[in-house]
């Protein structure tokens, strides 16, 4: 089975929480958050660093990440089961922008709704709503 881990990244900007996709620079040239596969001994926590440092040129200092509350999803690639974990991470300064490794030939930074649309998966989709309500709970007084 294959296993990868990643990061959703988001950031505040003038009131509005946009979430970062990066654009595959192969096979069907899709749009996800910064993921990869874990290596043999590695937990998946410290892939989802490494991945997203090596996709997007973010450090775990640039990060507030949401340790307590990863979602995992589980789809076919190619008629093979594949597990991928997201961990919830806010961008700490909202005008860094990414670097981008070879692996993607674009970026974007979308509100919600959008970036639902530009992910097309359905799972996915999802876990976009599922950690947006994380965000906006996190933002309700108590």
């Amino acid at each position: 089975m294959e296993k990868a881990a990643g990061f959703v990244i988001f950031r505040r900007l003038c009131g509005e929480i946009q979430y970062l996709l990066l654009k595959a620079s192969y096979g069907s040239f899709h749009w996800s958050s910064p993921k990869g596969h874990v290596d043999p001994g590695e937990d998946d926590f410290t892939t989802a660093l490494r991945e997203t440092k090596e996709e997007a040129g973010y450090d775990e200092k640039d990060l507030i990440i949401y340790k307590d509350t990863p979602l995992t999803l589980n789809y076919q690639v190619q008629d093979k089961p594949k597990i991928v974990i997201y961990w919830l991470a806010e961008l700490r300064n909202p005008c860094q922008e990414p670097i981008l490794s070879e692996e993607h030939t674009d970026l974007k930074w979308l509100p919600k709704e959008e970036a639902k649309q530009c992910v097309g998966f359905k799972d996915n989709q999802v876990m976009i709503d599922k950690f947006h309500q994380m965000i906006l709970d996190q933002n309700k007084p108590m």
